[in-house]
């Protein structure tokens, strides 16, 4: 693989140009992730607006038709669906953990058995959270195991 890297004098507008033979997995990877550089997600926290980085968040969940976007030390309240989550971090590092938590796996610190073929990841913050045994696999895919 050849990478090549221009630094632009002008002050001209950044690019990257992908020339491939064939389009796998790894390269999506990392095309979303170069995308998702410049995401910000938005919530609210204390009748505050905040723009928040995919990177510093853990894991979002739907509680009562109302999505709450976990970070290392807040949480913040989002008027996006789960759904909209979901498509919107397609081919990332995040990933449907259950009916209603989407989970960041860089932020998981372990994993450990639970009943009926379930995970519980304990995340770099502390927290815990189950991963339901549909969505096992899909992790599993993720961590290439």
């Amino acid at each position: 693989m050849k990478i090549t890297i221009e630094e632009l004098k002008d002050g001209g507008e950044e690019e990257i140009i992908i020339r491939t033979n064939t389009m796998d997995e790894q390269l999506l990877q990392l095309i979303y992730n170069v995308k998702m550089k410049s995401l910000r997600i938005t919530g609210t926290r204390q009748e505050r607006l905040y723009v928040i980085a995919p990177k510093d968040i853990y894991y979002i969940e739907s509680v009562d038709n109302k999505a709450f976007i976990y970070t290392k030390d807040s949480v913040y309240e989002s008027k996006q669906k789960l759904y909209e989550f979901e498509e919107q971090f397609k081919n990332t590092d995040f990933f449907r953990a259950s009916k209603s938590v989407i989970l960041n796996r860089n932020k998981i610190k372990s994993l450990s058995p639970a009943f009926n073929g379930r995970l519980e990841a304990l995340l770099q913050n502390g927290e815990k959270v189950i991963i339901s045994r549909q969505y096992v696999a899909v992790l599993k895919r993720m961590l290439l195991l």
